[in-house]
């Protein structure tokens, strides 16, 4: 895993093994970060990661200058890996253990950028949608961006811009 640009710009990452994660491909990450270089101010970017697994996303916006970083994971490891690798970088990146479904029921915090990396099996996709929009997460002219396979079709949902694909890699990009 590297860092593509911004400040930590071809920083390579060492992930532990044992890690219940599937890193989005540097391929799709490059294309995912073309596209919203073209809308958003990292610098004021106020951004949440969910299903954060290795934070190799906050890593990247963190990299590009947002300050304002919240990560979300289930997982123990991913969460303390994530702790000491933006500790090492000097990156503030607030790294909460929880479920995304409940920390999406009970924050207050609203965010300019929403990437949501669900597992691909997961059945309930659409419900991060949901949450997000149901409890007003996205500031106006806010982004939600969801990870998905290419079984899954996110373009009937409210608020759908577009979807691109990298190989299996499928981001649906969605605005407030």
């Amino acid at each position: 895993m590297r860092i593509i640009n911004g400040t930590h710009r071809g920083k390579l990452i060492k992930v532990p093994k044992g890690l219940p994660v599937r890193p989005t491909t540097d391929f799709a990450k490059e294309g995912l970060f073309n596209i919203l270089t073209n809308k958003v101010n990292f610098n004021d970017t106020v951004f949440l990661d969910l299903f954060s697994g290795t934070g190799h996303i906050s890593l990247e916006v963190a990299s590009r200058g947002s300050t304002n970083i919240t990560s979300v994971d289930a997982d123990f490891k991913c969460v303390s890996f994530l702790k000491t690798i933006s500790k090492e970088f000097k990156f503030e990146i607030n790294t909460i253990k929880a479920d995304v479904f409940e920390f999406l029921k009970t924050n207050k915090i609203t965010f300019d950028l929403i990437f949501a990396d669900p597992p691909y099996d997961i059945v309930n996709t659409e419900t991060i949608h949901s949450l997000v929009f149901n409890n007003n997460l996205l500031n106006a002219g806010g982004i939600l961006v969801i990870e998905h396979g290419p079984k899954t079709n996110l373009q009937t949902l409210s608020h759908f811009k577009q979807q691109r694909k990298y190989g299996n890699v499928n981001f649906s990009f969605f605005e407030n």
